[in-house]
């Protein structure tokens, strides 16, 4: 019976490295050691996003209807599979993050968000968070 593959030691978590490899047919026994693939550290989870993704040939309104879900959610899937493999996140994938976090929260509308891609947006984020959570506290702000 075959396990799937653990990349972590079960013991102190550090890396594990493949060290025998054995053929099931003539019983061949390779022994040295072996580096895994960036993929091997993703979680069954993010390989299944990253099969319907290319699966979609990174069309992000495909994997919307293949997981039924939305945009930002896509993103922020693919944002964590990309940091899972080891590629650092630039300041604008943050900033997107962050906005992308408060539209699902509905702490910013979606003109809020168009404005921060276009840098425009500047004080107006904390004021439409100040306006959501006085709306939110039964308590709207008077203008």
């Amino acid at each position: 019976m075959a396990y799937p593959l653990i990349t972590n030691c079960p013991v102190c978590s550090e890396a594990l490295k493949i060290t025998k490899l054995q053929c099931t047919h003539c019983h061949t026994t390779i022994e040295n050691e072996f580096e895994l693939s960036k993929f091997a550290a993703l979680s069954q989870e993010q390989l299944f996003f990253i099969e319907i993704f290319l699966k979609s040939r990174g069309n992000i309104k495909e994997v919307e209807k293949e997981l039924g879900i939305s945009y930002p959610t896509v993103r922020g899937k693919l944002n964590e599979v990309v940091s899972a493999l080891g590629y650092v996140e630039k300041k604008s994938d943050i900033d997107d993050k962050k906005v992308i976090t408060m539209l699902e929260k509905g702490e910013i509308s979606s003109r809020g968000s168009i404005k921060n891609h276009k840098g425009e947006l500047k004080g107006e984020l904390d004021d439409e968070r100040r306006n959501y959570k006085d709306t939110y506290n039964g308590s709207r702000r008077k203008t």
